[in-house]
């Protein structure tokens, strides 16, 4: 769903800008409460994982494909404020590097499938884990659930800024139809992702997973032979040791990412995804501008002079992960540190 440049005018690609400048302002400040030594270098990989899974197009229609859009799986694994870090992170090595989502547009993008999507997942799940049981697989099934919804909510915040500023003139009902309709299918391929990431994560890490911090378990007393809940004023039953440490799930989720970027993507969809194809379809390309980027080194997700495609777009993708990884890990480190010495988290484990 990244937005070229041209789709939306001057003016309003500038108040998102605004707004986009101002959601990532408040997300450093509120990252602050997020991130500790653990998840910091989590934060930096979930980058690096969606930039990666965004690689890889899925067939969700005929003629049309759809990849991660990223917002959920970030909120509910490292925070909502870090989330919003973590796309935009993502967006920002796109659109420099590889001319996906024009620059002009940046706002608009940032806008659309950072804060749109992170705010609508988060805050659906967080109403969904209120009221499930406190299990793990209700973490799993509020993850899809919110993912879900995430994506057709990103489609119509895009046909809403489409309306305000789009620069042809379309029947903006037919725009809204034709995006939330085609989003919805890709939500759910969104949802299957998030959900069995963030299942696959909690099995081996629960503390990891910021979206089920304080589902503390009911401590259990055996009464009779049988398993009873103490009393409410009892202590909670303290979480188990964690089967894994923090370095081999990041080690693990990086070789994965390499993996997904690097060999993978070569088998992703060639079919245009959501946006593009409604966008040729409905006639709301005509301005499209080309991006200011299209003559880099790694434009198109391919690397320039490297004739084989497997190669080129196999390299591309490593670099960007590594790029991504790098560039997302200082920003998370920097935003660490600054809380100061005095300012030592405080954690609740997790025993879903």
């Amino acid at each position: 769903m990244h937005v070229p440049d041209g789709f939306i005018n001057a003016p309003t690609s500038a108040v998102t800008g605004v707004v986009a400048a101002g959601a990532i302002a408040v997300s450093l400040r509120g990252a602050r409460r997020e991130l500790d030594e653990r998840t910091a270098p989590l934060a930096g990989l979930v980058a690096a994982f969606i930039f990666a899974v965004q690689m890889l197009n899925f067939p969700v229609a005929a003629g049309t494909s759809g990849h991660l859009l990223g917002g959920a799986l970030a909120a509910i694994l490292v925070g909502p404020y870090t989330g919003v870090l973590c796309v935009s992170v993502v967006l920002l090595m796109q659109g420099i590097l590889f001319a996906d989502g024009g620059l002009t547009a940046l706002g608009v993008n940032i806008t659309d499938m950072a804060i749109v999507t992170t705010v609508v997942a988060y805050a659906l799940f967080r109403g969904l884990v209120k009221v499930l049981p406190r299990t793990r697989r209700s973490v799993t099934v509020a993850s899809f659930v919110a993912a879900l919804v995430s994506v057709p909510a990103a489609a119509l915040a895009f046909t809403l800024l489409y309306w305000i500023g789009g620069t042809t003139d379309v029947s903006i009902g037919k725009v809204a139809t034709a995006m939330i309709g085609v989003h919805v299918l890709i939500g759910i391929g969104e949802a299957a992702i998030t959900a069995l990431t963030v299942g696959a994560v909690i099995a081996v890490r629960p503390d990891l997973v910021y979206g089920a911090r304080g589902l503390q378990q009911r401590l259990k007393l055996r009464v009779n032979g049988e398993l009873v809940d103490a009393p409410s004023g009892a202590a909670p039953a303290p979480a188990p040791v964690a089967a894994r440490s923090h370095r081999k799930v990041w080690i693990t989720g990086l070789v994965a990412s390499l993996v997904l970027a690097g060999f993978v993507s070569f088998y992703a969809s060639a079919n245009p995804d959501g946006l593009e194809k409604v966008a040729s379809d409905k006639g709301i390309d005509k301005k499209a501008e080309e991006h200011a980027a299209a003559d880099s080194p790694l434009a198109d997700y391919g690397v320039k002079d490297i004739t084989d495609a497997r190669v080129s777009g196999g390299l591309a993708g490593v670099i960007g992960v590594g790029v991504t990884v790098v560039a997302g890990s200082a920003v998370f480190w920097t935003v660490r540190r600054r809380r100061g010495d005095d300012a030592s988290p405080t954690h609740t484990e997790t025993t879903v």
